[in-house]
């Protein structure tokens, strides 16, 4: 029987309580958090499915692409919860997103719910009483195309991954993933670092000269100077930096000068004979446009700009002041605003700037894509009237204020007038008349804008990406009068050289509006697309600039080389533009999935290119010529220089030189090579005998760092403690052998071995500390109550004291040397976890709005997190501890709790005996018009495990 309440399901359950608020008592608000369910991972199929055409993917290939789907164990509670409130209703609202991810939420809750009473679409772009009225109002039905290109999408990206990932597993090393947009991303950045790996720098000279009007007699104060730039010399146009190609060679007929002809000819106009003069003065009237108001990927890219955010962290913020109602939808690639928001704004800039800032009718902006999966308005601040920045500053704090106040102005400055002004260019001609260059003319040019009327920019001004070889937008700067052939002192003149500089590595900002002019990926993607090619350790932030690893050098040169079409941008990109189509209902879903993973006429077919692969030479793959004898190879243990002498003993194994980490690829130069490869080795060094045993103990450098070890008198001090080694056919890497089967007593002479503390220097060490390093662990001593020996040592996550199977942090390797027995005890008197670590905390804030406990920054074992004592978040990589505040901590907390708690893997279950629907998978319902006439998706019987977070786990990797 039904209820007299109405269910109101959205995706965040930060919504609830303001959404709820704007319903009144009449319904009842609730969250999914996120997707209900997805594909399930293929080694949790039911056993009789996983041998068939279904086992490979948890997708039907043979069958129309049939996807099996899972309800996960995280959110069975937040099902069943569903369920018991939906018996209460008499009508079911789905509140998810308006995009294509929220579409298929909203379709999931229908298929796993099953509801019995009337269900209908609502959809909203901001929250406001306004906004939710108005959606409450004006329902509609589930869009099932938009559903088909959220599955597609999903579908495709499975395939993707679970076909390519394990060639990478094989052919570069475990744990790699390759994605349908992360792999452009990828081959984007690494293609940069290419060219600047060939670039080759150019160098050229100029001259600057300071020129002011010949001072007038009866004026006292100084004359106004004003700066040039030679730009001819006896005609001929004098080169810059962007006449120079990336390998240094002059693309074009300017002139090159040299430091002797530069200086020559500075030395030369300097002189009093020459005559300079000004001969050419131009005015044309300046005008510069407002940029539009934000879209997703306009909004990350001058928040990386102007905020030094990451795409992850804005969205996170964004997603939290849409979610508190100060802002609209925050994925959108729509840069139109509505007639509301358009009055709003220049409503605003009418007040708060002047009537006259305001154009005489509303400006519009076109959206760049057509695409129907996101939101139809751009990002804008939320209501009829927006609040500006100093209403709501005291209730918005940090990283939401600084986002919000971003926002603000740019919507504002999008609705105001041009800015104008005038621009002045001159042109001076300087005469040499004596010297070595008598009869040369060098013209000098220099321009000058003056802004007479601001308009938008009282309000806002757009940053810029970083320009190589000269600046883009020229500043304010102001001429003095000038008429043509008035004469010029010269103040001062000076001979410059500039060099051709490589370009620029991609930042995020940049990264992302590249990915945008190419149309690969969609801006809802784009925070995820960043995270992704960082935690998969293919790219590596270095300040602000994306810097990719060797491996990701291999993984794009195994794509390119045996999955062309898959890493083409424009094949990326028509992709996207396939599955708009999907969304639109111009296309269907199973003929383009059968066509991408079949093959067609358009595509190649997935399958036919796995099947028809090859041997691929990983060896090749793994490698890179530096120089001759001198190549780079890619190991399981990082890269390392191969070097190949021909003055060594026939068969002997080349010479290995590592890396160091910190050296990005494009500084990996022929020279860099060789510096590296002559550097003196460091040598094993014997620091003395040890007098119980008369062993030699000897200090060396191992692949994971400086240790010391214990050796036999009569064996080699060279010899390696590593030794043994033979080549891994698959990387060409030199490996550990296979360890041979050994006596009890052969195993009992294996020489004992230790790594130094991170303070001591290899060079330095003496025979008394290592003998105490070999004899760790430690004993500190017994414990007066309980008689348990307590021991201090290093482990893997830092230095400690044992007593039984109790354990403590202790703060520095040192004190595993220094505590004594009284220490160890006050330690172990104090709790594990608590008081003692209260003062560990890296920041600290008020307390949390939810739980109502202070919020705390530490540092664990796995990195920094935030935690208010009753929930932890990680810090996510890329993002700093400066970084985090109060808002940042508020919302990864609130994210980490609705994720809910993580699971454990429990042991796979035996399938029931009955299971008839368990031998098909499920039908997806291709329209939306009854519950009732859904066929119901089928049940795993396999408990879903935790979330994946290694590569090698989820192959699809987006």
């Amino acid at each position: 029987m039904s209820g007299t309440k109405k269910l109101v399901i959205v995706e965040s359950p930060n919504k609830v309580k303001s959404i709820a608020q704007y319903l009144g008592d009449g319904y009842e608000v609730m969250a999914s958090v996120g997707h209900i369910r997805d594909l399930i991972e293929p080694k949790n199929l039911p056993p009789e499915l996983k041998k068939g055409s279904i086992g490979k993917f948890s997708v039907d290939v043979d069958n129309g692409f049939e996807p099996y789907y899972v309800v996960s164990d995280q959110k069975k509670k937040t099902v069943a919860d569903l369920k018991r409130a939906l018996k209460n209703a008499d009508e079911l609202l789905l509140a998810t997103d308006e995009d294509r991810e929220g579409e298929a939420i909203a379709w999931h809750l229908i298929e796993v719910l099953k509801p019995k009473v009337p269900v209908k679409r609502m959809v909203f772009h901001e929250i406001t009483r306004e906004a939710i009225e108005k959606a409450r109002d004006n329902t509609r039905e589930i869009d099932t195309a938009l559903v088909d290109a959220q599955e597609t999408r999903r579908i495709l990206d499975r395939l993707y991954g679970y076909e390519v990932s394990p060639v990478l597993w094989r052919k570069v090393g475990p744990g790699l993933s390759a994605g349908r947009v992360q792999s452009a991303a990828t081959r984007l950045v690494v293609d940069r670092e290419r060219e600047r790996l060939a670039f080759v720098p150019a160098s050229y000279w100029g001259l600057t000269a300071r020129f002011s009007p010949e001072a007038d007699a009866a004026v006292a104060q100084a004359p106004t100077g004003f700066d040039a730039r030679l730009a001819r010399v006896s005609g001929d146009r004098v080169a810059t930096g962007r006449d120079f190609d990336d390998h240094g060679k002059l693309t074009s007929s300017a002139r090159t000068l040299d430091e002797a002809a530069a200086t020559t000819l500075a030395e030369s106009i300097a002189l009093p004979s020459t005559v300079v003069a000004v001969s050419k003065v131009e005015s044309k009237p300046y005008s510069r446009r407002p940029a539009a108001p934000f879209t997703t990927s306009t909004l990350q890219q001058e928040a990386a700009r102007k905020l030094r955010f990451s795409a992850k962290q804005t969205m996170s913020v964004a997603q939290a002041l849409y979610e508190n109602g100060y802002i609209t939808y925050m994925r959108t690639d729509s840069a139109s605003l509505s007639q509301q928001a358009t009055n709003a704004a220049r409503s605003q800039a009418a007040t708060l700037y002047g009537p006259e800032t305001v154009p005489e009718k509303p400006r519009t902006y076109a959206s760049k894509s057509k695409n129907a999966q996101e939101a139809h308005e751009a990002i804008r601040p939320s209501g009829e009237t927006f609040r500006t920045p100093t209403e709501v500053e005291s209730v918005l704090r940090g990283n939401e204020f600084r986002l919000y106040d971003l926002i603000w102005k740019r919507t504002v400055a999008s609705q105001m007038a041009d800015a104008k002004g005038q621009t002045a260019s001159v042109t001076v001609e300087a005469k040499i008349v004596d010297g070595p260059v008598e009869g040369t003319v060098a013209e000098f040019t220099a321009s000058g804008t003056v802004i007479t009327f601001r308009g938008f920019l009282n309000a806002y001004e757009e940053s810029k990406d970083e320009e190589r070889n000269g600046a883009a937008e020229p500043s304010e700067a102001k001429l003095p009068p000038l008429e043509r052939g008035q004469a010029l002192d010269v103040r001062d003149v000076e001979a410059d050289g500039h060099e051709t500089t490589p370009p620029p590595r991609y930042t995020e900002a940049s990264l992302v509006k590249t990915l945008e002019e190419l149309g690969v990926g969609r801006p809802s993607t784009f925070a995820s697309i960043m995270s992704t090619i960082v935690d998969r350790g293919y790219v590596t932030p270095r300040g602000q600039a994306l810097v990719p690893s060797w491996v990701a050098f291999s993984v794009v040169r195994l794509l390119e080389d045996y999955f062309g079409d898959l890493v083409q941008y424009d094949f990326t990109a028509e992709m996207e533009d396939d599955l708009d189509r999907i969304a639109d209902g111009e296309a269907e879903r199973v003929d383009w999935l059968n066509s991408f993973y079949f093959g067609s006429e358009k595509h190649k077919g997935l399958r036919r290119v796995i099947d028809n692969l090859g041997e691929i030479d990983a060896r090749s793959i793994n490698s890179i010529a530096i120089d001759d004898g001198v190549t780079l190879r890619i190991g399981k243990y990082g890269p390392y220089l191969e070097v190949t002498d021909d003055s060594a003993e026939e068969g002997a194994p080349p010479r290995r030189v590592n890396i160091p980490p910190e050296l990005a690829p494009d500084e990996l130069t022929a020279a860099k090579a060789h510096e590296l490869i002559d550097a003196p080795v460091q040598t094993d060094r014997v620091l003395g005998v040890n007098p119980e045993n008369g062993k030699n103990i000897v200090a060396k450098d191992g692949r994971f760092g400086p240790y010391v070890t214990e050796l036999e008198p009569d064996a080699p001090e060279a010899a390696d403690a590593t030794a043994g080694t033979n080549v891994d056919p698959a990387t060409g890497e030199v490996k550990d052998a296979p360890k041979k089967k050994t006596t009890k007593k052969a195993a009992a002479v294996k020489p004992r071995t230790a790594s130094l503390f991170k303070s001591m220097d290899l060079a330095t060490l003496d025979l008394d500390t290592a003998l105490k390093l070999l004899d760790l662990p430690r004993v500190v001593g017994a414990d007066p109550v309980s008689g348990e020996e307590i021991q201090a040592q290093n482990g893997r996550y830092g230095p400690y004291l044992k007593k039984g199977a109790d354990t403590r942090s202790l703060t520095s390797e040192d004190d595993i040397f220094g505590i004594d027995l009284a220490g160890a005890l006050e330690l172990f008197a104090q709790p594990k976890y608590g008081a003692r670590r209260a003062s560990s905390a890296l920041k600290e804030f008020d307390a949390d709005p939810v739980s109502g406990k202070p919020i705390r920054v530490k540092d664990g074992r796995f990195g920094p997190y935030v935690t208010d004592g009753e929930t932890n978040a990680t810090i996510p990589r890329g993002e700093t501890v400066e970084e985090v505040d109060f808002a940042r901590a508020v919302q990864l907390l609130a994210d980490k709790r609705a994720k809910g708690p993580a699971t454990k893997k429990a042991p796979a279950k035996k399938p029931a005996a009955k299971k008839p629907a368990a031998k098909k998978p499920a039908a997806k319902t291709t329209a939306a018009k009854t519950t009732a006439a859904k066929k119901p998706a089928a049940k795993a019987t396999a408990t879903r495990t935790a979330a994946k977070t290694a590569a090698a786990k989820d192959p699809a990797g987006e």
